[in-house]
């Protein structure tokens, strides 16, 4: 942790500021000390998103090989974020040298291809309402992992995530409200009925 920090800055970002952009030279690790964030690819008209980074993930991993020195990806705060940014040669010598180190690192990067490969599952196969569904467990579980939180991101962003227009998406909030799935009053969420919303995710 030592040679970490003595080999690290930290950043804070405003909300909706690009942390790191797809393209560009890849100098730092960024660890999410604090806040919310999305990846996304980027072709300058249209955007995927591909996964949600809450606190304590790392961006970076894929550009640890010296061969892949560019970001693939760009990133962009949902909400205020801290950000220390690791000097990536530093991280590589860790990796290199510390054998545990670099599990954990192999760890995290299994992690995001299985959400990554779960995202694309759930946009190419699932009906509407299964790709909601699949969006609001994803955030109970995984980001806040809590059934009850202030949800900071807009209609705009459920919709981008679900690849669905803003206005599907706040016609099936309104019918999952209804039904007693969720309970959403502005910022505020909250999961009722878990078992019927993974019955709607898995069914799609």
């Amino acid at each position: 942790m030592d040679f970490i920090d003595s080999n690290s800055v930290v950043i804070d970002y405003k909300k909706n500021e690009i942390i790191c952009k797809q393209g560009s030279f890849v100098s730092h690790v960024m660890y999410m000390e604090k806040g919310l964030a999305k990846v996304y690819l980027d072709d300058g008209s249209k955007s995927l998103v591909l996964k949600i980074i809450p606190q304590g993930n790392l961006l970076g991993l894929t550009s640890l090989s010296e061969e892949n020195n560019t970001f693939r990806y760009s990133a962009m705060t949902y909400v205020d974020s801290r950000v220390k940014l690791i000097d990536i040669n530093a991280f590589r010598q860790m990796v290199k040298q510390n054998a545990e180190f670099a599990k954990e690192v192999i760890d995290i990067l299994s992690a995001n291809s299985i959400q990554i490969n779960g995202r694309f599952f759930c946009l190419t196969h699932k009906q509407a309402y299964g790709r909601l569904a699949d969006i609001l467990l994803c955030l109970s579980r995984q980001v806040f992992k809590k059934a009850e939180f202030d949800l900071p991101l807009s209609r705009k962003d459920l919709a981008e995530l679900s690849g669905m227009s803003s206005e599907t998406v706040i016609r099936m909030i309104k019918k999952f409200n209804e039904d007693g799935l969720i309970q959403m009053d502005g910022k505020k969420f909250k999961v009722i009925d878990y078992d019927r919303l993974i019955s709607i995710s898995e069914k799609g």
